[in-house]
């Protein structure tokens, strides 16, 4: 009898350890893993577990095919060596009734509860199994191997897909939200930086109608005026036609050089050469370009090589934050403002 109840319990724990492995390792996410095997902090032996705990998640398949096989090993062989110490000691009613019973706790003990808590404690738990998970895995190997190529022809070709995409973070945020994990304003930032890949510079830009433009060689004085007046900080310089991008000249600059009595100097005289997008280029292929030449503007070229307008740096940070009116602003949208 008592070696009965030793293999039956046997039976449960080994299942309910197989069971709760198998769990926590699918409910640990793997991006929380990545970040812990950055973490500089950590001590030796913590690294080792994450580290093993990081190379089951991203090769799941081998590591969960041992747990199944283990598991399914250990409830069919021990129920049926249960089974047959219970014939030994009990009658015909009382062996249907302690494998009956056997089968309800197996489902209870071995499953159901122990599927719970690996869901409930992931990730105590994948850390603390990880390593033996390894070493059962490549002990098993040859006996995985065969299963695998026993099943290959009724699997579809294998094919390494991401462990997560953009609908799946989009989500994650509006989770964030609801949980009061995130605030409003940087919800919004999140999907904003989505939005960089999908809206081109032609969407964001100021179109040429809604340019201040300065011919080249006129001189300060005489454009002072028109200066002043203008509400942009950056004034495009031209030639013969706003097609003919002379330069971009700082109002500060036109402004400073007044004061100083150069109002007779040209306008071409104070200008930058600025760098130039295509009017389909878009917003996170055009930040870098700002970051590496250390402008805020750009000329914005349509199809056929003309200027289409142009874009500032503040343009793309509108994306990610909203609209942002300062106190040199008459119109909140200049897009719109040209529309009308």
């Amino acid at each position: 009898m008592t070696t009965l109840l030793i293999a039956a319990l046997l039976v449960i724990l080994l299942s309910a350890i197989f069971s709760c492995t198998e769990a926590a390792l699918f409910s640990t996410p793997i991006m929380r893993v990545r970040k812990m095997a950055d973490d500089e902090t950590l001590s030796k032996s913590a690294k080792r577990n994450i580290s093993s705990l990081l190379q089951i998640r991203e090769r799941m398949s081998r590591p969960v095919s041992m747990l199944v096989i283990l598991n399914k090993i250990t409830n069919m062989g021990g129920t049926t060596i249960v089974t047959l110490l219970a014939i030994q000691i009990f009658d015909n009613l009382w062996t249907g009734i302690f494998s009956g019973a056997l089968t309800l706790a197996v489902i209870i003990f071995a499953e159901f509860i122990p599927m719970t808590t690996g869901e409930k404690h992931s990730l105590e738990i994948s850390l603390a199994t990880a390593r033996p998970v390894l070493f059962l895995t490549k002990l098993l190997t040859p006996l995985i191997w065969l299963i695998e190529c026993s099943s290959k022809p009724f699997h579809a070709e294998d094919s390494h897909s991401p462990s997560t995409d953009e609908q799946e973070v989009h989500y994650m945020a509006h989770i964030g939200d609801e949980e009061a994990i995130l605030e409003a304003d940087e919800l919004e930032m999140i999907h904003g930086v989505f939005q960089l890949h999908d809206v081109t510079a032609r969407q964001l830009m100021t179109p040429r109608i809604s340019l201040t433009c300065i011919a080249g060689e006129a001189s300060i004085q005489n454009v002072i005026d028109e200066v002043i007046e203008s509400q942009h900080s950056r004034i495009i310089v031209i030639g013969k036609s706003r097609d003919e991008i002379l330069g971009v000249v700082l109002k500060t600059c036109l402004l400073t050089a007044m004061v100083r009595g150069q109002g007779n100097e040209k306008i071409k005289e104070h200008d930058y050469l600025p760098i130039e997008v295509n009017y389909d280029n878009t917003a996170d292929e055009i930040l870098p370009v700002f970051q590496k030449s250390h402008q805020h503007l750009a000329i914005v070229r349509d199809e056929f090589g003309g200027v289409d307008g142009i874009i500032t740096l503040e343009d793309i940070i509108e994306e990610l934050t909203g609209e942002i009116i300062d106190e040199t602003d008459t119109d909140a949208d200049m897009r719109q403002a040209a529309a009308s």
